[in-house]
């Protein structure tokens, strides 16, 4: 039996035929999410929990402080209750006016300068001193374990007491800094009450407080790299320099990245270290971006509370551009992030 083929078949046609029915473009198939749900609602019921407390912890707060920073929201006009009598809430919506005010101010500037500084300074030489550490753990020695969990001590302590600990060594009449100092004939030091050593004493305890992160993140990329590279390379005559630059460094590229981000983020908002040891001072020499918006908020009379979420709308942006700059460059250098 001879079959026509000289008329083409009608696309919508075949597409009918084939599917049974035609679907407008960009329209999502019937019951794709049901069927979705229905085939990974175990998944879907893992997760819900931690999406249901992250968006209570960190959603709400974070689209009320946005919300906040576009109002003149402060102490006296905000809701609240003062015994039996309730007062509403008067402040009203300002637009851009609080992020126009901080950026004319110097003050923001200033601020910015010593946090980035005091960011600069902090990561660079953890990951130095962290990098080095692990280099000299790697090797096989005797006592390599004790040194490893003697090095870790420092994160596992809490962050407060580590602090009120060097506030303590640091004082100036009683501390064990200047009495040693003072047994070589030296006079004491004034580590918190001079405005440059005061940043010197908090960048030293925030290295120390990081330092094991560095260190045991690096420890494991090291132990990842084969050790037949560098026993190739010691069979070509390279120097220990050029097995560390051409080996050791290319092959922590990826934990080096990510450490160096996530580092970046937590000392650009390390509260704890410049509030508990020197409160922002002497004067305000140390104070940074995030316990100058906290000062707004909770110290001020009367407290701004506008004011200070759009401080902490505007750490929120930098550290997100800095996010997006530092992905970039890692992409133009072939990582995958």
């Amino acid at each position: 039996m001879a079959v026509d083929t000289s008329r083409p078949m009608d696309p919508a046609a075949g597409a009918k035929g084939a599917r049974g029915r035609v679907r407008k473009a960009g329209t999502p198939p019937p019951r794709r999410i049901r069927d979705a749900l229905a085939r990974h609602w175990y998944a879907w019921a893992m997760v819900a929990p931690v999406v249901i407390v992250i968006g209570l912890i960190i959603g709400y707060p974070l689209v009320r402080g946005v919300y906040l920073s576009l109002t003149d929201a402060n102490e006296a006009n905000v809701e609240r209750t003062i015994g039996i009598n309730h007062i509403p809430a008067t402040y009203k919506t300002v637009g851009l006016d609080n992020f126009r005010a901080i950026l004319d101010d110097q003050v923001f500037w200033d601020r910015l300068s010593w946090t980035v500084t005091w960011t600069v300074s902090c990561v660079a030489l953890t990951f130095a001193i962290g990098l080095g550490l692990a280099v000299l753990l790697n090797r096989r020695f005797a006592g390599r374990t004790l040194y490893r969990s003697l090095l870790i001590l420092p994160w596992a302590v809490p962050a407060f007491v580590s602090v009120f600990a060097w506030r303590l060594l640091y004082n100036e009449k009683n501390g064990i800094l200047n009495k040693v100092l003072h047994g070589g004939g030296i006079d004491a030091v004034p580590w918190l009450n001079d405005p440059t050593m005061a940043k010197v004493s908090v960048i030293a305890v925030n290295i120390w407080l990081g330092v094991p992160f560095m260190l045991v993140a690096l420890l494991g990329g090291l132990q990842s790299i084969p050790g037949e590279l560098y026993e190739a390379a010691e069979m070509d005559g390279a120097s220990p320099w050029q097995r560390f630059r051409h080996i050791t460094l290319p092959g922590l590229r990826s934990v080096s990245s990510t450490v160096i981000l996530l580092s970046t983020i937590w000392t650009f908002n390390m509260f704890p270290v410049i509030f508990l040891l020197t409160r922002g001072g002497p004067g305000d020499s140390t104070e940074i971006l995030v316990t100058y918006a906290y000062r707004l908020s909770f110290v001020n009379s009367p407290r701004d509370f506008a004011g200070a979420s759009a401080w902490g709308v505007l750490i929120l942006l930098i550290l997100m551009l800095f996010a997006v700059v530092y992905r970039r460059s890692l992409r133009k250098q072939g990582e995958v992030w």
